[in-house]
């Protein structure tokens, strides 16, 4: 039976799971890092932290577990970049995490070829992916070695390779969606021709070998973090979708194995290559989620997330938010929006605060789950989720309610590591079936709709014009 360490490198943390061919948890570690916030945008991470947890986590789950591991798998952030000396694997820049807004001045001077980077790359041209962060990285912190995402080079000092798998590439703006490869052109359309990029990778490969956790052991099982959970999640078959609640909110659909473009402003990307097949997905983010209920603490509202439900209010008394604290993505495509409270009077407190910060999120992901069945051209009759953001039945009601659609809890907390783990299986047995490397599961929790659909579709028509209101007064602001 194969014993996988899985280690999930997210934003806010870095997640060591061991488990066992059946999907038990033998051991578990978890590591935070921290992001730091800057004026103007900018979000990064010290590199050296990220990899630090990332051997702290690994090394404390294998002790924990006292088995023999099998295979070591690694999930990343997707879209942060970094610099760093390919000879020598130290960085020469901080980490730019995926919610970094500065390279907002590299997609403006592109805008002329939006259409055409979308048609290539499944993409909308925003300083959410790794593109823009890494033009801007040359044109204002470093020249010197390579630029790549995050996982290039904690795969290089694991192993000393030079890779990167499709799922993370195809989330660049510098990466053809049909076939998965680098694109000359768009390479030297963001000032990154003649760049020393990594090897494009499958998810089932395996691609060197490690010994900082014990042994000498293959590493395999690399995909981007959201990728990972949509096929823990048995979203395995087009039309089927997940949201995972972390720092932001993800919402995916499997497309198949068509490399299929939205038309309704989501991104396309790809979902995994394995047994030489490419899968597809379709994607929405709400770029604050946890993000926004660390904003909560840190203003006293609540001593921690596990207050959610307590402290919320149980109406909202007319109070809206649009938790754009890093912008808004799909339909909108607003770096620059600003979150917004309204409605508010003197009798408004911090319970409503709360409860309309937890809407705001429930009221995004109902946008995007809107989009994903436009592209599909049928609904999502269920929705699957993940994240510890769904420990809060407020949240998850509100999601209910919004999206007016069943909402299924995912029992465990690690589907972002119990997925790279089934990849690792995949790379290590290449005639186990995929979904039998996955497994099944049965919800946690199921949430339905207690709303009627006519008072989600006043609530969602306010929210939406709190929205366009906002957006208005900020390029208003502008001129």
């Amino acid at each position: 039976m194969t014993t996988v360490l899985a280690i999930d490198q997210g934003t806010s943390g870095t997640k060591a799971v061991v488990t066992d061919g059946e999907g038990r948890v033998l051991g578990l570690a978890e590591h935070p890092v921290r992001p730091a916030y800057l004026p103007g945008g900018g979000v990064e991470q010290s590199p050296q932290e990220l990899l630090d947890s990332v051997l702290a986590a690994g090394r404390q789950a294998v002790a924990q577990a006292e088995v023999t591991i099998d295979a070591v798998a690694l999930a990343n952030q997707g879209e942060t970049v970094l610099a760093w000396n390919p000879a020598t694997g130290e960085p020469l820049s901080p980490a730019i995490v995926w919610q970094d807004r500065r390279s907002e001045e590299v997609c403006v001077r592109l805008r002329a070829h939006a259409d055409r980077i979308a048609r290539v790359t499944g993409l909308v041209l925003d300083p959410y992916f790794s593109a823009p962060k890494m033009a801007w990285l040359r044109e204002n912190v470093t020249g010197e070695g390579v630029v790549t995402t995050s996982d290039a080079w904690l795969v290089h000092r694991l192993t000393g390779e030079f890779v990167t798998d499709v799922s993370t590439a195809s989330r660049s703006l510098v990466t053809r969606l049909d076939d998965a490869e680098w694109d000359d052109e768009l390479l030297e359309l963001f000032g990154l021709a003649g760049e020393r990029l990594p090897r494009l990778v499958a998810n089932d490969e395996v691609v060197g070998s490690t010994s900082a956790f014990g042994g000498d052991l293959p590493v395999c099982g690399l995909v981007v973090d959201q990728q990972a959970a949509l096929l823990a999640e048995n979203c395995l078959t087009a039309g089927e979708a997940k949201c995972t609640f972390g720092t932001g909110a993800f919402l995916l659909a499997n497309t198949g194995t068509s490399a299929t473009r939205s038309a309704a402003g989501l991104a396309a990307s790809v979902a995994w290559r394995v047994r030489g097949e490419t899968s597809h997905c379709l994607d929405g983010q709400v770029y604050t989620a946890a993000s926004a209920v660390r904003w909560l603490r840190d203003l006293g509202m609540i001593d921690s997330a596990a207050d959610l439900d307590v402290v919320a209010a149980d109406d909202g008394e007319g109070v809206l938010c649009v938790p754009a604290f890093a912008g808004l993505a799909a339909p909108w495509w607003r770096p620059d929006a600003r979150a917004a409270f309204t409605g508010m009077t003197l009798a408004t407190g911090r319970g409503h605060l709360v409860l309309a910060v937890l809407q705001g999120i429930a009221a995004q992901v109902a946008e995007l789950g809107d989009l994903v069945a436009t592209d599909l051209g049928r609904p999502v009759s269920t929705l699957r989720v993940d994240g510890g953001l769904t420990r809060s039945r407020v949240l998850m009601q509100a999601v209910a309610d919004l999206t007016q659609v069943t909402i299924e809890v995912y029992p465990s907390e690690h589907a972002t590591p119990l997925g790279a783990a089934a990849l690792a299986r995949a790379a290590l047995d290449p005639a186990l079936p995929l979904r039998e490397a996955v497994g099944g599961w049965k919800p946690a929790t199921t949430y339905e709709p207690r709303w009627p659909e006519e008072r989600a579709a006043e609530f969602r028509a306010r929210w939406r014009e709190a929205v366009q209101t906002m957006t208005r007064q900020e390029q208003e602001g502008e001129r």
